[in-house]
């Protein structure tokens, strides 16, 4: 693996070539994003088991199914049920706030080490619990344990990779995430087999898995040489680290950027206090929007719901389980699609298509069902696999772009000086928007029907449009040298620069 990199004097590449020591550090560290997309299927998974409900939940397992009154809609309008999802983001808006402390002041990889021990005991937990409350319990340290990874990985990340692959490396915590998605779709179509009806614990239990790789693994990563710089480690540590992981000796343009960002970080004590200037406009927008539009894709309803979803049109316990295996096979195959493309194609067009293959199986699904669907009995075949199949490429859809993109763009352009406390504003509004999604979702579908397909819709339209007119493009840019592209926008630079800079911008 020796793709040299020519440096320029102005920065904008690196010598260097991706070296199997960087390719396995981001691989470990991306272990990160499979503990998050785990559970984000094995939750969605264990609520549609009926051995689950009917232990956990028996008011719904009795509305789904002795009460033949309730609407297709509202079977599983339960707000306990829903806490059972939602808690853990709760914990994780929390945690990730206490996690950007850690990261600036001990480093990326103590807060990886202790968001992989915190989903380690959460998983022990769950697959052990006996009533609701440590069943809850353990979602709130799987909670603790996403805050801190999803707050450390992609930063990790960002920095450990080559400036013109850094696309590609961040976006594997997203393919990582696609892939814990669909290993638990599959486990959950697998143990829903199982006789006796305790399949359900080794879904929850085998969370443990991907976890203790991600503990064990931290042990064994480097610091990453923007941290060590950054907290006064030595100057020395951080150019040995960067020679291996870069694979050559020459990395002189690379650290003396790094140094300078550093000294630049020392003079802001308050990076919270600071995030809200002028100068840092831009990334304050990006770290709030970005997170929040991903979450009004509506993508986590199909993540969390897929199962229940399904079943609300009429399929059984068994077709809907598979059903959510084949989705999340899409997802993660067209996440690796992107991951292939992000870096040559740039960020920009992978959002515009993915928008637009998001927003018209969200509109014919919401026609479908509204005309096809009432409040009793289901869709026929033909209508169910078809609905499947609008869902695989709505899924291919957001795969493609806000679901990988969203990570790497909040991951690259944060400079130094803020970018713990970016990243955990960026952490803490996708924690918040999940918590209440996941917490409002079944009432929403209950009285919104097939009408919520036209409101998430809605709000593709607008982010595609917000991308289009605010986001720059952010390919093969170093991330030392990030702030450029927000001077030189047409509409940013007349926020970030001063008058004197903006009118000798114009001339």
């Amino acid at each position: 693996m020796a793709v040299m990199v020519v440096a320029t004097s102005e920065g904008g590449q690196y010598n260097g070539k991706i070296t199997w020591f960087v390719l396995l550090s981001s691989l470990v560290a991306a272990t990160g994003g499979i503990i998050f997309g785990y559970d984000i299927g094995i939750s969605g998974g264990v609520t549609s088991m009926e051995p689950f409900l009917k232990k956990f939940f028996p008011e719904v397992y009795h509305k789904m199914k002795e009460d033949s009154k309730i609407s297709n809609y509202c079977k599983f309008d339960s707000q306990l049920l829903t806490s059972f999802t939602s808690s853990l983001y709760v914990a994780g808006l929390v945690a990730c706030f206490f996690a950007s402390t850690v990261t600036k002041v001990f480093g990326r990889k103590p807060s990886i080490l202790i968001g992989g021990a915190a989903f380690l005991t959460g998983a022990a937990l769950g697959g052990a619990a006996s009533n609701i409350y440590m069943l809850i319990f353990g979602r709130v340290l799987l909670g603790i344990g996403v805050g801190f990874a999803n707050q450390s990985v992609p930063l990790y990340l960002s920095e450990i990779a080559p400036a013109r692959y850094r696309g590609a490396f961040n976006m594997s915590f997203q393919v990582c995430v696609g892939i814990g998605v669909f290993s638990a779709n599959l486990l959950n179509y697998g143990i829903a087999k199982i006789k006796g009806g305790w399949g359900w614990r080794i879904s929850l239990a085998m969370a443990a898995a991907p976890a203790l790789v991600l503990t064990v693994g931290s042990l064994f990563l480097p610091e990453t040489p923007n941290s060590l710089i950054h907290r006064g480690n030595g100057h020395e540590k951080a150019k040995r680290i960067l020679q291996r992981v870069r694979g050559t000796d020459d990395v002189h343009a690379e650290l003396d950027d790094m140094i300078e960002a550093s000294n630049k970080a020392r003079a802001i004590k308050h990076p919270f206090k600071n995030i809200i200037r002028r100068k840092y406009r831009p990334q304050l927008v990006m770290s709030i929007a970005i997170p929040f539009f991903v979450q009004v894709t509506g993508i986590n309803v199909i993540a969390f719901y897929a199962p229940v979803l399904f079943r609300t049109i009429g399929l059984g316990e068994s077709a809907s389980l598979m059903s959510a295996v084949v989705t999340g096979l899409v997802g993660t195959g067209t996440t690796f699609l992107s991951l292939l493309l992000v870096d040559k194609f740039g960020r920009r067009l992978l959002f515009h298509i993915g928008g637009i293959l998001m927003f018209i199986p969200q509109m014919v699904i919401g026609g479908i069902m509204g005309a096809k669907l009432g409040d009793e009995g289901g869709l026929s075949d033909g209508y169910g696999i078809l609905i499947l199949i609008l869902i695989c490429i709505y899924v291919a859809g957001f795969s493609l772009s806000w679901g990988p993109l969203g990570w790497v763009v909040t991951g690259e352009i944060f400079p130094l000086e803020i970018r713990s406390a970016a990243q955990s504003i960026n952490v803490a509004i996708n924690f918040l928007f999940t918590f209440i999604i996941a917490q409002v979702f079944l009432t929403m579908l209950c009285h919104f029907k097939s009408g919520i397909f036209f409101f998430w819709g809605g709000w593709v339209i607008i982010m595609t449009g917000f991308v289009y007119v605010l986001l720059p493009e952010t390919k093969n840019i170093p991330i030392e040298k990030m702030d450029q592209i927000w001077r030189e926008h047409y509409f940013w630079k007349t926020i970030v620069l001063s008058k004197q800079e903006h009118e000798e911008s114009i001339y």
